[in-house]
């Protein structure tokens, strides 16, 4: 059952509602089914970030000399 995002176009109230197949959302303050489907917008919790992580470089005893973050030894 999915989570939908709505406005009512009758009183403008915006609300959240989860929404089986068969079921037709109403508005929570005046009862309308004239509703507006909104384009949700998922949070994230993480930010990405500023700069790529330092990785030491290989010891110099193993094929992945020179590639980053590839020794397992470090």
């Amino acid at each position: 059952m999915p989570i939908y995002e709505y406005a009512c176009k009758d009183c403008n109230t915006q609300f959240e509602a989860l929404v089986r197949s068969d079921t037709v959302p109403e508005c929570p303050e005046c009862h309308s089914i004239q509703l507006e489907k909104l384009l949700s917008v998922f949070a994230t919790t993480a930010s990405a970030p500023e700069a790529p992580p330092h990785f030491p470089s290989g010891c110099g005893g193993c094929p992945a000399m020179g590639v980053p973050g590839a020794c397992s030894m470090h």
